[in-house]
């Protein structure tokens, strides 16, 4: 099975370089999305399906998509209805697509194959990730949950607007 390792990360590095040289916001996001799938089957190939699963739904799934949705309602106004077709014409999708098709193909070979494929023979399950996170790493996860909050309160505070203040006002 190392060579299916060999090629999802293939297609890792080689979606994510195409995420980091694209000047369209919306194409590198395709390729973006791309990239994490693709080490959602590295995680799968090494044993840690619950981790897979977690990168393909939480990753993937829930935050490139928000991502997605963000650049096009910040594109408002009468020509960011023309530059949303120029983004998502037929040929924006074709690299994406041929990369995740390699890596559904990489799947399905895989889950129809020989249930002993895994590198070390052993499965991570969900209850080991949790020991591990509450157990010696509890401090690191509040540490970062500290900081996403605290990351949190300065983007609302850097993007809020300051009401307009009229003359007289203090």
């Amino acid at each position: 099975m190392n060579y299916v390792f060999y090629i999802a990360a293939a297609v890792a590095v080689f979606s994510t370089l195409m995420a980091i040289t694209r000047a369209n916001a919306v194409h590198a996001l395709l390729y973006m999305i791309t990239s994490l799938l693709s080490s959602s089957l590295i995680f799968f190939v090494l044993g840690a399906p619950y981790i897979a699963a977690l990168q393909a739904i939480v990753y993937a799934g829930a935050i490139m998509v928000l991502f997605v949705f963000i650049i096009m309602m910040l594109n408002q106004g009468p020509a960011s209805t023309e530059q949303e077709r120029v983004w998502i014409s037929g040929k924006t999708w074709v690299g994406p697509t041929m990369l995740c098709a390699v890596l559904l193909a990489e799947l399905i070979w895989i889950v129809r194959g020989d249930p002993a494929w895994l590198p070390g023979k052993t499965i991570i399950h969900p209850k080991d990730v949790s020991k591990a996170l509450y157990g010696p790493y509890i401090l690191v996860i509040e540490l970062a949950s500290m900081l996403l909050t605290a990351g949190l309160v300065g983007a609302y505070h850097l993007g809020r607007r300051e009401p307009e203040r009229r003359e007289g006002e203090s």
